[in-house]
C-alpha cells in the first residue's frame, strides 16, 4: 500500500464507524449490506430481497450453515454465512426455526459440558438478530423474545480481544444503546489496523455509494428495528 493509500484508508474507517447511525438508513444492516469474504466458502450466494423460488433446496440449510461454522471459520465468514442463511430461511418458518434452535442447542451444549464456546454464542446471537431485522410484522419469528446481543457479548468476554467481533456488535447496536455501540466500534476500528480484511469491510460501499458520500447525503436519524 502506498504513502497516499493508508490516510484515505485511515479516513475511510473513521467515516464509517463515526457514521454507522446514518449507514443504517439504507436498510437492515445484517442483512442488506454483504460482508466481505474474499475467496472463504459461505453458503450460495443470494440477493438480500430474493423472495419466492429458487434452486438451492433449503431442507439442506441447516446441514450446510453447521458445517462451515464447525469449520473454525473466521468471524467475518461467519457473519455473511449467517446473513445468507437468514435471507434463505425466511422462505420457509420451519427451517427458520430448525436452524436457530440447533444453533442454539450447540451453544448451551458447550456450557453443560464445561467448556462455553465463543464462536457458537456468536453464531446464535448474530443469527438471532439477523432474523430480528429481516423477519417482517406478521411472519413466524423464532428469535422473537431472544437477546442475541447479549450473547454476541457473551462471545466476546469468552473470546477476549477480537476486533471482527466488535464489528459485529457494533452492527447490531446501530439502534443503541449508544455508548455501547461506541464502545464497540472504536475497538473494531483499533482492530482493523492489524487485520486488512476487516478494514476493508469498513472502508466498503453500501447501497452504490461509498460511505463517505452515504453519510453526506443520508437523512439524520438512526435504524429502526
Amino acid at each position: 500500500m502506498n504513502s497516499h493509500a493508508f490516510p484515505r484508508l485511515a479516513i475511510s474507517i473513521v467515516a464509517v464507524l463515526l457514521g454507522f447511525t446514518t449507514f443504517a438508513q439504507a436498510g437492515p444492516p445484517l442483512i442488506c449490506h454483504p460482508i466481505e469474504i474474499g475467496q472463504a466458502k459461505s453458503l450460495p450466494w443470494v440477493e438480500w430481497n430474493h423472495r419466492g423460488g429458487m434452486d438451492y433446496d433449503l431442507k439442506n440449510l441447516t446441514r450446510d450453515t453447521l458445517a462451515i461454522l464447525d469449520s473454525n471459520t473466521p468471524v467475518l465468514v461467519r457473519m455473511e454465512t449467517l446473513r445468507r442463511a437468514t435471507i434463505y430461511a425466511r422462505q420457509d418458518p420451519q427451517v427458520a426455526k430448525e436452524l436457530i434452535t440447533r444453533l442454539q442447542a450447540r451453544a448451551a451444549n458447550s456450557d453443560a459440558a464445561g467448556h462455553p464456546d465463543a464462536l457458537a454464542w456468536f453464531d446464535v446471537g448474530y443469527l438471532a438478530e439477523a432474523y430480528k431485522q429481516w423477519m417482517g410484522k406478521g411472519e413466524p419469528n423464532p428469535a422473537a423474545g431472544l437477546d442475541g446481543y447479549s450473547w454476541v457479548g457473551k462471545a466476546i468476554s469468552l473470546r477476549g480481544s477480537d476486533p471482527e467481533m466488535e464489528f459485529a456488535a457494533a452492527l447490531i447496536t446501530l439502534p443503541g444503546p449508544e455508548s455501547a455501540h461506541q464502545d464497540h466500534a472504536r475497538k473494531a476500528m483499533a482492530g482493523a489496523k492489524n487485520d486488512p480484511l476487516l478494514a476493508q469491510n469498513l472502508a466498503s460501499n453500501f447501497n452504490r455509494q461509498s460511505i463517505s458520500e452515504l453519510l453526506v447525503t443520508a437523512p439524520t436519524g438512526g435504524f429502526k428495528q
